[in-house]
């Protein structure tokens, strides 16, 4: 199956959001991100980034950032000793950072997201592999993260 395919398949169900008309593709992230599906969250919204240019192209792209620097926590929890994947905590950082400085201007909520909150997350995550000398990687699938949508 095509990526286009995929993501069709995944933004499906979100085709109509009767509350605050968000597009199918946002939703998609989010329904994907709760399940630990980073990569697949961020391919979602990567679609829906790549076709936008408004205010909302660089809220995007934090978003995007954020869910690749979860791909990489959750490869390096996975397979901690593997050549590859183990070296994945720096740039987990390095991504939580920009995701983080790219979401401060649309703080404190944008598009029914508490932005203060995800940026908080990402120093807080950033800050523990940091002190741990990118020893520690502060993920684990019993207790992930959850991004929730604020009511309109």
């Amino acid at each position: 199956m095509k990526k286009s395919e995929r993501i069709s398949v995944l933004v499906e169900q979100f085709g109509d959001d009767q509350v605050g008309a968000l597009d199918p593709h946002y939703l998609g992230y989010f329904a994907c991100f709760n399940a630990r599906q980073y990569y697949e969250a961020h391919d979602v919204l990567e679609h829906l980034w790549l076709r936008t240019r408004d205010a909302d192209h660089l809220f995007f792209k934090a978003l995007i950032q954020v869910a690749g620097a979860f791909v990489h926590l959750q490869k390096q929890h996975v397979f901690p000793a593997h050549p590859k994947h183990a070296t994945r905590l720096r740039p987990a950082v390095r991504l939580l950072h920009l995701g983080a400085a790219n979401l401060a201007p649309y703080a404190p909520r944008y598009l029914r997201l508490d932005v203060t909150a995800l940026t908080r997350l990402c120093h807080h995550l950033a800050a523990e592999i940091v002190s741990s000398g990118f020893t520690r990687n502060p993920w684990h699938p019993a207790h992930p993260p959850q991004l929730h949508l604020e009511a309109s």
